[in-house]
């Protein structure tokens, strides 16, 4: 493994972290950089997107490769108007689950039945982070925020199970404990044609977990507690090859 500057030197503008405290965040943008300084795809290839929240932070500002830094739940569709315009691009989206699954979850299911050739990292963190800590659409059933001071009355959503219903060619979920198949998932899903959707279950100290937990690393080891207790199902869950949208659509018209 390289020393953690020849990573930093390589690919992190030089900013001030915006996250706080014992964030998921941080890590995520460290397993991504490590899965992309393993490939072999330079980094020119490259258009990283988000839209609006904590999580959105990932790519834009920190990460040196070109971003698109949309309006709020619009990451996929900026995406896919990349991709189209450029098949040869590699085009990542990075954000949150408020982003990506709640005002952005339409262009999410049929970016996904589309099988366009999108990587999307959605990190949930159960909760609209960045705005105080409202209720999201992952938010657990009865879990107390700001908006649901009296336990939230909703039932979370299960986006990796919609987007592979949706039809999406590599599906898979993981939390901050598992942070090496974080990375390994990212590089399958770069690599992998079509649609790929990698979930990561992240802290949110300074919301959902407050109170709760005494510090990061107790947080992680509850992630790890209940992923092996199959309370929360990580893994891999699609892993098919089908033809692309982009392919097809440059076949119809005479380019291959």
């Amino acid at each position: 493994m390289k020393p953690a500057h020849i990573y930093r030197e390589k690919y992190i503008r030089r900013v001030p972290s915006l996250f706080c405290p014992g964030c998921g965040n941080g890590m995520i943008l460290n397993a991504f950089i490590r899965a992309v300084d393993d490939l072999t795809i330079p980094k020119d290839d490259y258009v990283l997107v988000s839209g609006i929240g904590c999580s959105a932070w990932i790519p834009s500002p920190n990460i040196n490769m070109d971003t698109l830094h949309t309006p709020h739940g619009r990451a996929v569709s900026f995406a896919t108007g990349v991709k189209l315009s450029n098949p040869k691009l590699t085009v990542c989206v990075i954000s949150g689950d408020g982003d990506l699954s709640s005002i952005g979850g339409n262009h999410l299911i049929h970016a996904a039945r589309n099988n366009i050739d999108l990587t999307i990292i959605m990190v949930n963190n159960s909760i609209y982070g960045m705005t105080g800590g409202q209720v999201g659409p992952t938010t657990p059933h009865e879990v107390k925020t700001i908006t649901t001071p009296y336990g939230n009355p909703y039932y979370p959503g299960d986006f990796t199970a919609i987007v592979a219903a949706a039809g999406a060619s590599y599906v898979a979920r993981w939390t901050t404990a598992h942070i090496l198949q974080l990375k390994e998932s990212i590089k399958k899903g770069i690599e992998k044609k079509g649609f790929s959707f990698i979930e990561v279950i992240a802290q949110c100290p300074s919301h959902v977990e407050k109170g709760k937990k005494e510090d990061a690393f107790a947080i992680l080891n509850h992630y790890k507690t209940l992923s092996d207790k199959k309370i929360i199902k990580v893994g891999v869950f699609v892993d098919i090859n089908k033809k692309e949208l982009t392919e097809s659509i440059y076949e119809q018209m005479g380019e291959r």
